[in-house]
């Protein structure tokens, strides 16, 4: 019999939740990002933020920007810059499909989630997706009501 890992669940720390509801996610990839002792450090406080943050393509390698990871309150000098653009780290495959579909078609790559995995290293779900105009958000806004209300009718029916 082997003895059982301790398992760790994934643990999420900041969500884009306006990300669905402005933009038609085609795809989404699970990217590492590079980061600082500092970083990930302030990451585990919790209090980091990719809600105005996006990902961009620059010399063959694509760049998370405008993320939010506040400064580590004990790090006095060696504290690291809260915005500053991080590397993602993915496959050159991945990096070579994601730049040609932003490139070619006009798509968005966009961060849905960062979290940590089952190993305890920060991931970033990022989507490759194409802006929604403003009647498609009407329209998703009035198909989820439909949902909400329709799950009204059925649990009032038995």
């Amino acid at each position: 019999m082997m003895a059982e890992k301790n398992e760790r669940p994934i643990k999420v720390i900041a969500e884009n939740r306006k990300a669905r509801f402005n933009y038609a996610v085609e795809d989404t990839v699970e990217a590492g990002i590079a980061l600082t002792g500092t970083e990930v450090k302030s990451i585990r406080n919790g209090k980091s933020t990719i809600a105005e943050s996006y990902a961009d393509p620059k010399d063959g390698e694509i760049w998370l920007i405008n993320c939010n990871i506040p400064e580590y309150l004990q790090a006095n000098r060696f504290n690291h810059e809260p915005k500053r653009p991080r590397k993602l780290l993915l496959h050159r495959k991945q990096i070579n499909k994601l730049m040609g579909a932003v490139e070619r078609q006009g798509m968005t790559l966009v961060p849905l989630k960062m979290y940590f995995n089952e190993r305890g290293r920060v991931k970033l779900q990022l989507a490759l997706a194409k802006g929604k105009q403003l009647h498609d958000k009407r329209a998703s806004e009035k198909d989820r009501d439909w949902g909400r209300e329709k799950g009204r009718l059925l649990r009032a029916r038995g």
